[in-house]
């Protein structure tokens, strides 16, 4: 078992910065790859970021590239979701996931809410 928290989310102008973290407790954080999703009221979860296990795998949803960074720090068991120049339609609940093979786990998300 995995148990992910995430944490970091808030109230933040459009053009502004906010960095979400996943924090991972249980099993060996290091062999799973992680991703970030996000769902906004009304629509279905959408794919923001992911990265590899070593971090040498970097992964982006279009509408993020250029904006978001994903990193992680095994030491700390912890994964990172560096966001810039929010924009309005960034605003969802975003959600962290471990995977490794067959094995996967979520966390409770953290609301990001960009205002104009």
């Amino acid at each position: 078992q995995v148990q992910l928290v995430e944490s970091g989310g808030g109230l933040v102008q459009t053009g502004g910065s906010l960095r979400l973290s996943c924090a991972a407790s249980g099993r060996t954080f290091s062999r799973y790859a992680i991703g970030w999703f996000r769902q906004a009221p009304g629509k279905e979860r959408e794919f923001v970021g992911s990265i590899s296990w070593n971090g040498g795998y970097l992964h982006y949803g279009d509408s993020m590239k250029g904006r978001f960074t994903v990193s992680r720090d095994n030491a700390k068991n912890t994964v990172y979701l560096q966001m810039n120049s929010l924009k309005s339609e960034d605003t969802a609940v975003y959600f962290c996931n471990a995977h490794h093979g067959l094995e996967g786990y979520w966390g409770q998300g953290t609301q990001v809410t960009v205002s104009s």
